[in-house]
């Protein structure tokens, strides 16, 4: 039971470590605009690059890369100091990587459901990558980025890059967490969020109107 109310606990705090809009906050106490009334209205890296420039949207991509990598810091930290060590050797009630995906998906949904936007926000991407840093490994991640600008450079379309890096994420969990249902379901279900929140773009892709890199936009 101990270790579920710190799993538990571990959910909010990377929830809301995941629901700090940086996209908003960079444009409205930087640029003085709002950036969801620009572009898509999403509060993401992409948006934020069209929006608020290179500039802006690298600080975007860097402060929600960093609430990833952060969420992996605090899985290790829940683990080591409320679970007295049962974390983190094999057999525990909620093992380790169980606690690294829990991580995962609190922060993830945190930035898709940020409560601060009256539970909107971004599409997850940059804030996945951060956390898969610490959840897969550098190895993990290489590899989801691998899929990611191969697609992105192929199609030109950074949608598609996002979506396939998100599908692939079931299956490298089956790979990294076999026998850990629990921690797999967790990436599973963070996975189907970040497609989810890209249904906008899978309808513009299949109706052909996606912008691509560098296409303008007619006014």
């Amino acid at each position: 039971m101990q270790d579920l109310l710190v799993a538990a606990g571990l959910f909010v705090a990377a929830f809301l470590l995941g629901s700090i809009p940086w996209g908003l906050v960079i444009s409205t106490v930087f640029f003085h605009t709002d950036i969801r009334q620009h572009g898509s209205g999403n509060i993401g890296t992409t948006n934020a690059m069209r929006t608020i420039g290179k500039a802006g949207g690298a600080a975007v991509f860097v402060l929600d890369f960093g609430k990833g990598l952060l969420s992996g810091v605090l899985a290790w930290a829940f683990s080591q100091y409320l679970l007295p060590g049962a974390g983190l050797v094999p057999g525990a009630p909620v093992s380790y990587d169980t606690m690294l995906a829990v991580a995962f998906l609190g922060c993830t949904w945190g930035h898709i459901f940020s409560p601060w936007l009256k539970f909107k926000g971004g599409k997850g991407i940059a804030v996945a990558v951060g956390c898969l840093f610490v959840t897969f490994g550098w190895v993990g991640a290489c590899l989801e980025l691998l899929i990611f600008a191969v697609l992105v450079v192929a199609t030109k379309h950074v949608s598609v890059g996002s979506i396939a890096a998100a599908a692939a994420c079931p299956f490298f969990a089956l790979y990294f967490f076999w026998g850990d249902w629990l921690a797999w379901a967790c990436c599973t279900i963070a996975a189907v969020t970040v497609v989810w929140a890209h249904r906008g773009n899978i309808a513009r892709l299949r109706a052909g109107t996606e912008s691509r890199i560098g296409q303008k936009k007619e006014a």
